[in-house]
């Protein structure tokens, strides 16, 4: 009788066990594309193109453990422009994207997972600087630079501002330590990233005035069964510490 028993339970714990993973299909993989957009996702050689251990940042790092505890399989590549991967991820089921800006507008387009990270568009002040404004209006009367064409500068010349661009942003890290702009507006964490890659640490944020997260986008047609599963691996990894821990490390 007791045998009869072990094998019952036996029985019902792998039954529960396939149940769980019954609506994938064998051999299904979820194709994700990204592109450089450091520190959350970005080649290891600079180049517009790489696939799997040749891509690293924050989302990436945060999406490989996501699948992992998950148990979903994936091939990764990193491609170029974004607008071929954001209509590729809309076009064709059981791709992902990442890391994509959550908006209204976006949200009926996609299935979601996240947040992997959030950002902000900030004001940045040289180290020991102790500029102090509450609003782009008032940040006016100052020296700022920006990124060309870059969303930042184009949203500072919405509001009456003149920034002072640069081709790359990198060049506001040694711009704003000799004094040639007052404040430096850029993506956060992606300006503190970049500091850090000149070798330059203890930047002020003077104002955030914008915030957005970043999520793993997937196409519509992806299994719900999906969506749930990388869902709760990203949720226990947060809760774990990995994704504070993760973006320290980049930052």
């Amino acid at each position: 009788m007791l045998k009869i028993i072990k094998s019952s339970l036996l029985f019902g714990l792998l039954f529960s066990a396939c149940a769980a993973h019954a609506e994938l299909p064998y051999g299904y993989r979820v194709v994700l594309l990204t592109e450089n957009f450091p520190p959350f996702n970005m080649s290891v050689d600079d180049k517009n193109f790489a696939r799997d251990d040749g891509i690293d940042g924050i989302s990436a790092e945060i999406i490989r453990a996501m699948f992992k505890r998950a148990n979903i399989d994936y091939s990764l590549s990193l491609r170029f422009p974004w607008d071929r991967l954001y209509r590729l991820t809309l076009d064709k089921p059981n791709y992902g994207l990442f890391s994509t800006t959550f908006t209204p507008e976006r949200q009926p387009l996609f299935k979601w997972v996240g947040p992997i990270a959030n950002t902000g568009w900030v004001l940045l002040a040289a180290p020991g600087n102790n500029l102090s404004v509450a609003s782009l209006k008032e940040a006016g009367q100052y020296k700022v630079g920006a990124y060309k064409n870059d969303a930042v500068s184009q949203h500072l010349e919405s509001q009456g501002l003149q920034p002072i661009n640069a081709l790359r942003d990198q060049q506001n890290v040694q711009k704003l330590i000799k004094g040639q702009i007052d404040l430096w507006a850029t993506t956060d964490p992606v300006g503190r990233y970049l500091a850090k890659q000149e070798g330059v640490s203890g930047l002020t944020t003077v104002l955030r005035f914008n915030e957005a997260e970043l999520y793993l986008a997937l196409n519509k047609d992806t299994p719900d069964e999906v969506v749930q599963r990388l869902q709760k691996a990203l949720d226990e990894l947060r809760s774990e510490g990995f994704v504070e821990e993760m973006t320290n490390s980049y930052l």
